[in-house]
């Protein structure tokens, strides 16, 4: 089992998307990197803690290798988006990805740097170490499965097609 941190806008539309993947262990919303310990939903909000709203991804390596993870996450976000991402607006709100294993390090880089040439654009997606993950409060924990028609700037059903990397 392994562990990867994810940031591109609303948790909800990250979370609901890779849980559809096979080779998805468990996951849960929360605030990665803040500068307070526990912060609320409002204070993350306000833009004072520092915290990127993330998806806690534990997922099988021999099913789900985090190079698949990474290239899935960078084709359903915007990469190069500063601070938001559809109508998410906010530093809490930026795209990040946050290891805990320093051997990942290289093979995010790697991933974006490919994406970016691939694009022809350059990324602004945050790649640093976890520092802290707080858990969100309970109502946002698989907030789409509960509430189907939510809003999300993600299309969590382009998790059902076949990923060709």
């Amino acid at each position: 089992m392994a562990v990867i941190y994810l940031a591109g806008g609303c948790f909800w539309g990250i979370q609901g998307y890779f849980d559809k993947l096979k080779g998805t262990l468990c996951s849960q919303v929360g605030y990665a990197n803040s500068a307070v310990e526990n912060p609320s939903y409002e204070f993350v909000c306000s833009g004072n803690s520092g915290a990127a709203e993330a998806l806690e991804l534990y997922y099988d390596e021999s099913i789900l290798p985090l190079r698949e993870i990474i290239g899935r996450f960078l084709s359903i976000i915007n990469p190069c988006a500063l601070n938001f991402q559809g109508n998410d607006i906010g530093t809490q709100y930026r795209n990040g990805v946050y290891f805990v294993q320093e051997s990942d390090e290289g093979i995010i880089k790697e991933c974006l740097k490919l994406w970016e040439q691939k694009h022809h654009k350059q990324a602004v997606t945050e790649i640093i170490a976890l520092q802290n993950f707080y858990p969100a409060e309970s109502y946002h924990q698989k907030y789409l499965e509960k509430n189907p028609s939510g809003y999300c700037h993600i299309n969590t059903q382009l998790a059902l097609q076949k990923w060709e990397g």
